[in-house]
């Protein structure tokens, strides 16, 4: 197995000289900025959070129509259970263009990140090191990624659900920052998510919930504040409904369970 990476920084207006063709598979991931990926008579915008990837022996090329930079993962020789990883993100086995939100985006940066430091470091096993990361980093994608343009308008109403949790939230509101109608807006979430923007809600700030209940000391009040319940009451008869139990008995059962 042999893995390459590096960032590519480049000024607006820049281009490849001509179509690159290898063995490689690749992962390009556009970190800032914007341009286009072209490959055959294809010519595909791309832009900050696309992931590009490319099977081997496909001439392709990138050109910039802003400043861009790129994050670039070059792979050979991978085991079997990866490169299945690596061909179930292709759509008909052919060079592919999908969407993180902004969220998973920064998430995608800090793993490309650990990747760095783990191709520098002095490994006692590096092949299974190397094989353990890539598959982490592929299942993200898989888990995150969003095919086109439309499915990312709805990645970026998830992300405000998800840093928005302690206010109320409408679904008109949602459906006209993503600049759809109510009813599109919900089938094109369920699509993307597979559970409605209300359950999603409900998902994620019972995420929140049980990550300050179990990482902080925080009080029960300050915790149902931070996720939208202005009594703690009313947050305490939402979490027994959901979890079947109070959240200091669930904080109490957690900590008993760690020690």
């Amino acid at each position: 197995m042999h893995i390459r990476s590096f960032i590519g920084t480049h000024e607006k207006e820049w281009e490849d000289p001509h179509a690159f063709r290898h063995e490689s598979l690749e992962l390009t991931n556009i970190v800032e900025g914007s341009g286009l990926f072209r490959w055959g008579e294809k010519e595909i915008p791309v832009s900050a959070g696309h992931i590009v990837l490319i099977p081997p022996d496909v001439a392709h090329s990138f050109h910039a129509v802003t400043a861009i930079r790129f994050a670039v993962i070059l792979m050979d020789g991978l085991p079997q259970a990866t490169r299945e990883l690596f061909d179930r993100l292709l759509l008909n086995g052919e060079p592919t263009v999908i969407a993180l939100s902004p969220f998973d985006q920064e998430q995608y940066a800090q793993l490309f990140k650990q990747w760095l430091r783990i191709a520098s470091s002095k490994l006692k096993d590096p092949e299974r090191s190397y094989e353990a990361w890539l598959d982490m980093l592929l299942l993200f994608v898989s888990e995150h990624s969003q095919a086109g343009t439309q499915a990312q308008s709805v990645a970026h109403i998830a992300d405000y659900i998800r840093t928005n949790l302690d206010i109320g939230l409408q679904i008109g509101d949602l459906a006209e920052k993503a600049g759809l109608s109510e009813e599109g807006f919900r089938k094109r979430f369920m699509k993307a998510y597979g559970m409605t923007p209300k359950q999603y809600h409900q998902m994620c700030k019972m995420t929140e919930a049980k990550w300050l209940l179990s990482s902080s000391d925080k009080d029960m009040q300050a915790i149902a504040e931070a996720i939208g319940f202005g009594q703690l009451h009313s947050f305490s008869t939402w979490f027994k409904q959901l979890e079947g139990c109070s959240p200091s008995e669930w904080r109490k059962a957690q900590r008993l369970y760690h020690h």
